[in-house]
């Protein structure tokens, strides 16, 4: 059916009221991610009663309600709060999407420093953190009864179980999200810092010294025959999972999204945070954090900020791991027998102390791709290692200031 100007306009309008009528009403609209809702039900509740409020809770995909908001929210339709994934921060700050928190420090304070620093950005705060997911290891208890210490225990131990016709450790050493973990611990870095502590874009580390000398050592689990041909490239991930439920990888390196599935094939598997490097640091890894912002076309900004802030207590998060499972960013409950006597969410909370968070600006977006196709290049042998990551720089570089062109 068209829809005319002037019922375009009546719609708009209806849009508008609706929300000029739940602002005046004290009613907050929130949008929590899928299948999470039941995790803060219970803080909504004791929210209502505290402040006289009607909080209506609505699940949206939590990676694309930054996407969401900017229709919506112009349109009068958005919601108050919105759960974002840090990666995005960048962008949805530079679209005008967010607005900027004012939070007590002993507040902040009480947040792991990677997490909350995730949702920083020039000096401001635009979210609190919900959860944080990461990197970390994961083996056959059947297969590997005690798991290694280092990656040059696990290098030696594959080469082992390749005689045997299986495979020790597996992992996606071709991409910057799981080489990453050596590289920072290298030296290597995505991007450097300014005097004021700040993200510099121009500043970027994946060919510097420490990124070059960590490719090369994992260049040797391809080079030695460790790792089979078809994990690498977009379907590595797939067949990591399947050598691995199959009995034929005694370990992998991955994320807690496979928690359940591992679960649901039957594998006896255990969790650890990364190994260690031949330099004696652990493997960092990138940090992905889940947080709480208020949408700046919120117009009851004040009070949105006081929903995030009362749902984030320590009461309310540990009630949100029990229902939801996903790994609180509070520093009292990452240290609460609750987690710590959990071996999954343990390996999850130890390994999120040594990430660090994914950079927060819009240039992220133009590193992914170049990055990729240089580790993998140098891994595989196809270019040197030195001067794969050289052009994926060079790549970088031109795609942020092809993107800056573009917004100019």
């Amino acid at each position: 059916m068209k829809i005319t100007h002037l019922t375009a306009l009546v719609l708009m309008s209806l849009s508008l009221s609706s929300q000029a009528v739940r602002a005046a009403e004290g009613q907050l609209l929130i949008w929590e991610d899928i299948k999470k809702s039941s995790g803060i039900s219970d803080a909504v509740k004791d929210f209502e009663k505290e402040n006289n409020v009607k909080v209506v809770v609505q699940e949206t995909p939590y990676a694309q309600q930054t996407e969401k908001l900017r229709l919506d929210g112009p349109a009068g339709i958005g919601p108050d709060v919105v759960v974002i994934p840090n990666d995005q921060l960048g962008t949805a700050v530079v679209q005008g999407l967010l607005a900027p928190l004012t939070l007590d420090k002993a507040f902040t304070d009480s947040f792991t420093p990677s997490a909350i620093n995730a949702f920083q950005l020039k000096g401001q705060t635009y979210g609190v953190p919900k959860a944080v997911e990461t990197l970390v290891l994961i083996y056959n208890k059947d297969l590997l009864p005690q798991a290694p210490a280092t990656l040059d225990e696990y290098y030696t131990f594959s080469k082992a179980e390749r005689a045997k016709g299986k495979y020790g450790l597996l992992a996606k050493f071709d991409e910057v999200y799981y080489a990453y973990g050596a590289m920072a611990s290298m030296g290597g870095y995505i991007f450097g810092k300014d005097a004021k502590g700040e993200i510099n874009v121009e500043d970027i580390g994946l060919n510097k010294p420490g990124s070059v000398e960590a490719i090369t050592y994992l260049k040797k689990f391809y080079a030695d025959g460790l790792f089979p041909a078809g994990i690498v490239g977009d379907n590595g991930l797939n067949a990591i999972d399947s050598l691995f439920t199959e009995k034929k990888a005694a370990a992998v390196i991955t994320g807690p999204w496979a928690f359940q599935p591992y679960e649901a094939a039957g594998i006896n598997y255990g969790v650890k945070a990364l190994p260690l490097l031949p330099n004696g640091k652990p493997m960092s890894s990138f940090l992905g954090v889940k947080g709480y912002a208020v949408s700046t076309y919120s117009k009851q900004k004040p009070l949105a900020e006081k929903f995030i802030t009362f749902i984030n207590q320590p009461k309310y998060a540990k009630v949100r791991y029990e229902v939801t499972k996903e790994i609180p960013a509070l520093t009292a409950l990452v240290n609460d027998p609750m987690i710590k006597n959990d071996e999954k969410a343990n390996a999850v909370a130890e390994q999120s102390t040594r990430a660090t968070a994914m950079p927060g600006v819009p240039e992220m977006q133009e590193v992914w791709g170049p990055a990729n196709n240089g580790i993998q290049l140098g891994v595989t042998d196809k270019q040197p290692v030195g001067a794969a990551l050289n052009d994926a720089v060079k790549n970088i570089q031109m795609q942020i200031e092809a993107a800056k062109a573009s917004n100019e």
